[in-house]
């Protein structure tokens, strides 16, 4: 089976695009090409001769645009052998696209690693459990057992760090901001935060809390994470916590709020490493209105009940986009459909996720290793994913790379009350077997109107077989919802330009049919899936 990946996460303007060939064999019968498109129009492309390398280049040999391409591999017939994505940005990846690694044994083989990095286009991966203990990060030597046992080895964790740069990503160390093991624990004790009853906030019996903010702790604490940027190489890190307590004592009876030590111990942090990358996780939202004024590169939330429907998720979203204009949302949402449900039901559940988020403007955390998902807190518990998830996941992740100019970025604004609904007759979306909603309501089409730079852009999600709206429940296959029109109030005298996209047909934008009446125009859709995208161009 064919098969193309890119180079690299991402492109710096004018960097080569090098797109690697595999398994084409005699698949394509006949000569093949790689092509690149953007906005709906052809933006590069490049003959292929068999398996190996390929550059792309516009079609007059000039570099690719900035922005995201989708790419395809088709035969010289036409057929459509694969798919993948690129992004040329000017000064970085328009998003954190966050995977994770949980294994350093010895010799480990990364190919898998990087092939799956490679294929969803991470641009940072989340390293997790790499230390000796959260106290003592570097206290093992070169091989040790993590604390809950897993065998590391320091040599291992270089050499996927120097691989991952090799493809434009970024690797970062995990480390809690506030943890203490049993082991380290009479050292800090003096520095426990204590519940009402003066007992010290604790994991089980495995971590305790201390005050993030406390000065020993933070210079304790910024020593170890210097030391693993020197010594191990890694680009900066992962701050967690667990999203408790959010107020407490002190050892010595002193009120803390804990959100504002979280944004002490993060500033301190920045201020010892200027020229880290740093996430922090904010648990269940918490505190994210806080740490969003602080200078991380991406405002992260981990997603627990009572966030449980696609609503929630989508406010999330919105939420921190607002928080921190232009920052990166990242939601970490843990399916654990995958480990109870049919396959097809896990499936639709995970698109109606991707689409909720990636329409919302974030990316997720979901997926790591060499293609296996999160279902879990705890990371090594992770679910192997089967091979069709696996290309379900990438086809998704090309996707919203192939669209990233309409999904991400702070100029890309919400607005479906003023646009969509009961009042408005902006936009009108009607289907002739469902009826629709601009909220996620069950038995329903949702309809999301942004405005982006390039024009309004319509986001369809099809909840017909939609029981319950939650993004980590089994969902069954969507209904037809029937022949789908757009009409829209049109500013020129000429027809507007109207073209969607969907994730699970070939991915890039195509034209629609468009007939004028009056004021308005009326698109025609294709057939509804999951997710369709409805670009109105501006003109």
């Amino acid at each position: 089976m064919a098969r193309i990946l890119p180079h690299r996460s991402w492109y710096a303007v004018g960097q080569p695009v090098a797109i690697e060939v595999r398994g084409l064999g005699d698949e394509s019968g006949s000569p093949s090409q790689v092509s690149a498109h953007r906005l709906g129009r052809l933006t590069g492309r490049a003959a292929v001769a068999g398996d190996g390398w390929v550059e792309l280049a516009g079609p007059r040999g000039e570099p690719l645009a900035v922005g995201g391409h989708t790419v395809e591999l088709r035969t010289g017939a036409g057929a459509l052998l694969a798919r993948t994505a690129i992004e040329v940005a000017p000064a970085g990846p328009s998003a954190v696209r966050y995977g994770f690694v949980t294994a350093y044994e010895s010799e480990r083989d990364l190919h898998g690693v990087l092939d799956w990095a490679r294929a969803m286009h991470v641009t940072a991966i989340q390293c997790y459990d790499w230390g000796y203990r959260h106290a003592d990060l570097l206290g093992g030597g070169e091989q040790y057992a993590d604390p809950l046992g897993n065998p590391v080895d320091l040599a291992t964790v270089r050499r996927l760090i120097a691989e991952l740069h090799a493809i434009g990503a970024s690797a970062l160390g995990y480390a809690a901001v506030y943890a203490v093991g049993a082991q380290e624990w009479p050292d800090w004790i003096g520095h426990a935060l204590l519940d009402a009853t003066g007992t010290a906030y604790a994991l089980g019996d495995f971590l305790r809390v201390v005050d993030p903010a406390a000065p020993a702790w933070l210079a304790h604490l910024g020593a170890q994470l210097t030391a693993a940027v020197n010594e191990i190489g890694f680009d900066g890190f992962h701050l967690d916590q667990y999203g408790w307590p959010k107020a407490a004592l002190r050892a010595d009876g002193t009120p803390v709020d804990v959100a504002r030590s979280f944004v002490t111990a993060i500033e301190a942090v920045r201020d010892l490493l200027p020229e880290a990358m740093l996430i922090f996780n904010n648990v269940n939202d918490f505190p994210t209105v806080a740490t969003s004024q602080t200078a991380l590169d991406a405002t992260y939330i981990e997603v627990w009940p009572p966030h449980e429907r696609l609503a929630d998720l989508a406010g999330l979203a919105l939420r921190a986009r607002g928080a921190s204009p232009g920052r990166s949302v990242v939601l970490a949402a843990y399916p654990s459909v995958f480990t109870r449900a049919p396959q097809e039901e896990a499936h639709e559940s995970a698109r109606l996720l991707l689409a909720t988020a990636y329409s919302h403007g974030a990316t997720l955390l979901m997926t790591g290793e060499a293609g296996r998902v999160l279902t879990d807190p705890y990371y090594p518990r992770n679910h192997e994913a089967a091979p069709a998830t696996r290309e379900l996941l990438t086809r998704w992740a090309d996707f919203q790379l192939g669209h990233t100019d309409f999904l991400v970025g702070p100029d890309i604004t919400d607005v479906t009350g003023s646009f969509a609904g009961r009042y408005n007759d902006d936009v009108v979306l009607t289907f002739s077997g469902a009826p629709t909603s601009i909220a996620p309501d069950p038995g329903t089409v949702w309809c999301r109107v942004t405005r982006t730079p390039a024009g309004l852009v319509v986001h369809i999600v099809n909840l017909t077989a939609v029981e319950q709206p939650v993004w980590d429940g089994p969902q069954p296959p969507p209904h037809d919802a029937g022949a789908g029109f757009l009409r829209l109030r049109r500013v020129h005298a000429s027809a507007p330009r109207v073209w969607t996209a969907d994730p699970d047909t070939d991915g890039r934008m195509q034209p629609c049919r468009v007939t004028v009446s009056g004021t308005h125009a009326t698109a025609a859709l294709p057939p509804l899936r999951t997710w369709l995208m409805v670009w109105i161009e501006s003109r």
